[in-house]
């Protein structure tokens, strides 16, 4: 059963249920993914600019956008306009679909893995996780990264507070450490 019908048939009830809740468009659902790679070095080594881009494609299965400088920063050697980074929002389909591979097949091959921060919340129930290593995503193979690149993943649900957004991740199956 995929990620998005499991929300639909059995947690979107529970969460219903659990936060006592009148109506069913109050329980909270995830509305973006986005993921975001910060690339300070690609203002020298454009290479890094292409590997993270094809690297971020494979792993959404969506177009990458490059992000690029506001200002001028002389002590980081960057000009107004450079590419520092790529991000990618995923919605719909291919958001639960990526979930599902960060949730069942990425996180857990993380190396002594105990479980996610469960106070990465930003006071409004979305959640940031950042992960250090691409290689954890089984589409990446670890012959054809030329270095290994961290990446931040933003998980935007429509929960009112931290406490319903931590209920509806952790029916969804994120696996938050214990502390």
């Amino acid at each position: 059963m995929s990620l998005k019908q499991r929300y639909r048939e059995t947690i979107l009830p529970k969460l219903l249920k659990d936060l006592t809740l009148s109506n069913v468009h109050e329980v909270p659902k995830v509305v973006k993914v986005t993921i975001n790679r910060g690339l300070g070095e690609a203002a020298q080594n454009a290479k890094a600019l292409e590997a993270s881009i094809s690297e971020l494609a494979t792993i959404t299965g969506q177009k990458v956008v490059v992000t690029r400088a506001k200002k001028a920063i002389a002590g980081f050697k960057i000009r107004q306009g450079m590419p520092i980074g790529v991000a990618v929002t995923l919605r719909g389909d291919r958001m639960y679909a990526f979930l599902e591979r960060l949730i069942n097949l990425a996180l857990p091959r993380i190396r002594d893995f105990r479980g996610v921060s469960p106070k990465s919340f930003d006071g409004r129930g979305n959640y940031t996780l950042g992960v250090r290593e691409q290689i954890i995503f089984p589409e990446i193979s670890y012959d054809k990264i030329d270095a290994i690149r961290g990446m931040d993943i933003t998980i935007v649900t429509s929960a009112r507070n931290d406490e319903e957004g931590r209920a509806l991740l952790r029916e969804m199956g994120m696996p938050f450490r214990s502390n």
